[in-house]
């Protein structure tokens, strides 16, 4: 599927991706919205009514791989949903943002794809914090992690 603009998505030379499909329209999905660099569509495992993804339409499996341009156009897709999803009818008492980057993340499908779920109270959907949640690091432990992320993010800032 080409757009208006000529952009064509990409997907990984051996066809894998589901996501690629979907958004080249050779996997069926319900779809909610499109824009140039974005397809959105509902989840087949919602967490609540109303879940959606929204994807980038060029191939990226990790937030590293995603050019600049579609990160924003992730999110204005779904702020737009987030919207929605207030005025549509469905219970929703407030919206969720879930992007898990890597398998230890929960990442399962290899192609970057924001969550973006209605929530309502009652719904049992929450996080779970790890054991050393709430503990407060000293100064001297922040500043030290804090330098060691400048010093990489020094190689790709953010644009």
């Amino acid at each position: 599927m080409t757009n208006p603009r000529g952009y064509r998505p990409r997907m990984p030379a051996d066809g894998s991706c589901i996501f690629c499909k979907i958004a080249l329209r050779e996997a069926p999905a319900s779809v909610l919205a499109e824009t140039d660099r974005t397809v959105a569509f509902l989840d087949i495992r919602p967490i609540t009514p109303g879940h959606a993804l929204v994807i980038p339409k060029a191939h990226a499996a990790f937030l590293e791989d995603l050019r600049p341009e579609d990160g924003r156009a992730i999110f204005a897709t779904g702020q737009a949903l987030a919207a929605a999803l207030r005025r549509s009818g469905l219970r929703c008492e407030g919206v969720n943002f879930h992007l898990a980057d890597g398998e230890a993340a929960g990442q399962e499908v290899f192609h970057v794809h924001l969550h973006v779920f209605p929530r309502f109270r009652g719904d049992g959907v929450g996080l779970r914090m790890g054991p050393g949640y709430g503990s407060m690091p000293s100064r001297a432990e922040l500043d030290a992690t804090a330098a060691a992320i400048r010093t990489h993010l020094a190689a790709s800032p953010p644009a």
